[in-house]
This record gives C-alpha cells, sequence and structure tokens, in this order.
C-alpha cells in the first residue's frame, strides 16, 4: 500500500484516483501507524514552501518523515511541491527545507530572457538522464505537465534524473537512492504519468 501524505496541501484525491485507475492500493492519511504500514509514501504537494514546512513541523510528520526515509529507507516519491519541499532551501519564503537532496529550490529567473512566462504551465517534454527506475518502458518523447513558478537548482549533478527547457534548462526530476522528485504531475500527465507512477510502485 502505498500512503499519500495528507500535510494540508496538496491535489490528493487526483492522485489516489489515477492510482486506482491503475489498480494500486494508495490510502491518503496523516496517520503516523498507517504512514510506517505502507510500502512506499507519496508526497504532494500544491502551494507555497513555506506554508508546507510549517504544515509538516506543526503535524509532527517531519520526524516521522525524516525517520523512515533516512533511516528505514521507505521509497518515497516528492511531487511538484512535494518534491521542492526535498531540497534544503527555498527562495520562496526564504525557509529550510527538509535538506534530503542536494539542492536548492529557486524562482525562474526572468532576468534570462523578458519574454519568458511565469508560472511555467502547460505541457513540456523532458530529457531523461542516468538510470532512474522510474523511466522504465516510458512511451517514446516522454511529455509532462507542469505548474510551477519555482524550479530545483543542484549542487549534486548525479542526484539529477531529467531536465526540462522553460528558455533555459531546469532539473525536473531527482533521485538519490530511495528518493524519487518529479518537478511535473504524473497524475495529470495521461500515459507518461502513469508508466512513472506504475514504475514507483513496483521498486
Amino acid at each position: 500500500m502505498i500512503a499519500i501524505i495528507n500535510y494540508g496541501l496538496g491535489n490528493l484525491t487526483s492522485i489516489q484516483n489515477m492510482c486506482r485507475r491503475l489498480g494500486i492500493e494508495a490510502t491518503i492519511t496523516n496517520d503516523p501507524a498507517t504512514i510506517r504500514a505502507a510500502s512506499k509514501l507519496i508526497l504532494p504537494g500544491v502551494g507555497h514552501f513555506k506554508k508546507g514546512m510549517e504544515n509538516l513541523h506543526s503535524s509532527g510528520l517531519k520526524e516521522l518523515l525524516d525517520e523512515l526515509v533516512l533511516v528505514e529507507k521507505k521509497p518515497i516519491l516528492g511531487i511538484c511541491l512535494g518534491a521542492q519541499l526535498m531540497t534544503k532551501h527555498s527562495e520562496e519564503g526564504d525557509v529550510e527545507g527538509l535538506g534530503w537532496v542536494e539542492a536548492s529550490t529557486v524562482r525562474f529567473d526572468q532576468s534570462k530572457d523578458k519574454s519568458m512566462k511565469v508560472p511555467h504551465m502547460g505541457w513540456s517534454e523532458i530529457t531523461t538522464t542516468g538510470s532512474n527506475p522510474l523511466w522504465s518502458n516510458l512511451p517514446v518523447g516522454p511529455r509532462f505537465y507542469f505548474v510551477h513558478t519555482y524550479h530545483f537548482l543542484f549542487t549534486a549533478k548525479n542526484e539529477i534524473s531529467a531536465t526540462c527547457n522553460h528558455s533555459y534548462d531546469f532539473v525536473c526530476a531527482f533521485q538519490k537512492g530511495n528518493i524519487y522528485g518529479t518537478q511535473f504531475h504524473p497524475e495529470k500527465s495521461h500515459k507518461f504519468g502513469m508508466k512513472v507512477l506504475e514504475n514507483f510502485n513496483r521498486l
């Protein structure tokens, strides 16, 4: 069973519905016992980075997730804000994140292209790198749905598993051991996102 972490932010139901469509058992929960019993975790998120961290701290979920992810090495997939929260720091609210990966979260730099539209919204192709198991048997020309104003900035290049272009190249997915993150929304990305969630479930 996959536990979809409910910390007060995120489109939880759409993720659960996509999992059900794929025949994957997934439960929306903030109950520590249920989260501990899950074989895998999904950390979703839509909203403000600072609010997300505040909610994780106030609910006690940060300490629980640190234990399950860093000590027990339970597989976890961060989606959009959920993946950003895994970084060390965000410019959004100037606040520290979970610090699980060697990256920060930064706003799109419009000084590089005055015509750049922010947020980056809609379908975009990605370029996969490395051997991330989430990319196994992806359909040709992988395209995913994005809605975001901030993106990952990695110092550890070996943790990068995909890039995308929005006026300039940026990291859109990463893997560090049992920790996976995507800036895009697999639950909104049709056959491409379905394959990513299937692959995560098979880990």
